[in-house]
């Protein structure tokens, strides 16, 4: 797979071959054009209300009331980047691109060429130590190699990181917005331009509002607020599938590499609803391009396969897959805290 929007070829003879022509079979791959003109068309309306509600509240520390539901709201936009990203929603390449620029850069400050060349990489090698950026060692370890040899802050960090997790979430939503502006300042990617206006007028926009609509200390607050439960519910939102899962090394097959490293949560539609179709991640990785509501329908078809072929097949509960992640955070740190004399 060399884009987030397309599915990998199939090679003749492969489990996944097998998987793909079963799933097929079922049309699970054709898109659902009907699906996202409406879940787009409700979430827009959401993000116009909730900025209309935010001048109608006007002055007031009601206003973080606000706050919270934008984050919620800009949570949902980042999930509908995502599908836009992988195909899902439109056919060309070119309208992706020019609807997710729009979506990703204007609507929420998130540059997509940036976001969109590091989830590639990911879906390319999940959990690869070396490959995945989402596992590449920055504050939070995800592998004990990474862990040895850290001193100082950065020991003491990852000593305790299990316990700082939840609070590092509330970082997320700015760390986005700087990694976005950061690499459209050093260039690169083919709409910089394009993107560069989209997400400068998001930033002027959002700031101009904040500040001539609240006080100095309500703005701030409602910065505070807004971005810290948006980095929350998106972390909350992509914890689950591939946090305390195997690490591969890179020489399994399609099938086993995707699905080895991915977990699944179980629940019904609020869950669906919540995690925006996330929590059947393992069908998401097999399958980039297929339509979010047809995931539920390809799950019973891929866990049969997986029990076929004697491959695991990891589901869990929601609470339980932030169990295992902090499970597995903690035990990473484990070597650093015998080293500093604390209970392992």
């Amino acid at each position: 797979m060399t884009t987030t929007s397309r599915q990998p070829p199939a090679t003749s003879g492969s489990d996944f071959t097998e998987l793909n022509k079963r799933v097929n079979a079922e049309g699970l791959l054709q898109r659902r054009p009907g699906y996202y003109a409406w879940r787009l068309a409700v979430v827009s309306l959401i993000l116009a209300g909730t900025w209309l509600a935010f001048f109608l509240v006007g002055s007031s520390w009601w206003t973080l009331a606000v706050a919270a539901a934008l984050a919620v709201t800009y949570a949902h936009v980042a999930l509908i980047a995502h599908d836009v990203a992988h195909r899902q929603v439109f056919r060309t390449k070119a309208l992706s691109e020019r609807v997710g620029v729009i979506v990703a850069n204007l609507a929420i400050g998130m540059s997509y060429g940036w976001w969109m060349d590091k989830h590639t990489r990911h879906h390319n090698n999940p959990n690869h130590d070396d490959l995945d950026p989402d596992v590449a060692p920055r504050t939070l370890i995800w592998s004990e190699q990474d862990a040895a040899g850290r001193t100082g802050l950065a020991a003491f960090l990852t000593r305790r990181q299990a316990y700082l997790f939840f609070p590092l979430l509330t970082l997320l939503g700015v760390s986005l917005h700087q990694a976005s502006i950061k690499a459209l300042w050093r260039g690169g990617g083919k709409h910089r331009a394009v993107e560069s206006v989209l997400l400068g007028a998001h930033v002027i926009g959002y700031l101009v509002a904040l500040v001539t609509v609240l006080s100095p200390l309500q703005a701030l607050a409602f910065f505070v607020v807004h971005e810290a439960l948006f980095g929350v519910y998106l972390g909350l939102t992509f914890a689950p599938n591939h946090k305390g899962m195997p690490h591969p090394t890179g020489d399994e097959d399609y099938l086993r590499k995707q699905v080895l490293t991915s977990r699944n949560v179980r629940g019904g539609w609020l869950t669906d609803a919540l995690l925006g179709g996330l929590n059947y991640q393992i069908e998401h990785h097999l399958f980039p391009s297929m339509p979010t509501p047809n995931l539920r329908r390809a799950q019973p078809i891929v866990q049969a396969y997986c029990r076929e072929i004697d491959v695991s097949y990891e589901v869990t509960g929601l609470i339980d897959s932030y169990r295992e992640a902090l499970r597995h955070l903690h035990e990473v740190g484990a070597a650093l805290r015998g080293q500093a004399g604390m209970p392992r």
